[in-house]
């Protein structure tokens, strides 16, 4: 009963259980009542997401030595203990019921739920 790891608004995979989005906005254009209907997310988690600021920062991180500032300041921000306390519950859910986490990149190497892959697995969350 693992975690999925998704490109929001891409197809549901066999199995993957209830959606929830790490993402700082809802996705533009798209009704409410649509987000789950349309593959974007069941569930809105926005405090899973880089902050603001951070998320400005990652989105310019166009070489190595940005995007290494950007996995350390969004590992600080995870760190806060309202948010890692969300990052234990998730790793003990993924023992016992399967679900997805996700995010609108196209390119998960150059995205927080990269790094949020990485945290789970740290707290020992089982991975599809």
């Amino acid at each position: 009963m693992p975690i999925h790891v998704v490109r929001l608004g891409s197809p549901r995979l066999k199995g993957e259980g209830l959606r929830i989005g790490t993402v700082r906005r809802p996705p533009r254009g798209v009704p409410k009542a649509e987000f789950a209907s349309r593959n974007f997310y069941d569930i809105w988690l926005p405090e899973l997401a880089p902050s603001e600021e951070l998320l400005q920062l990652g989105r310019a991180a166009g070489d190595v030595k940005r995007w290494r500032l950007f996995v350390r300041r969004y590992r600080a921000e995870m760190g806060q203990a309202e948010k890692s306390r969300l990052l234990d519950l998730l790793a003990a859910l993924s023992r016992q019921a399967s679900f997805s986490v996700g995010c609108y990149c196209a390119d998960e190497s150059q995205c927080h739920r990269s790094i949020l892959r990485e945290l789970l697995a740290e707290r020992g969350a089982q991975f599809a």
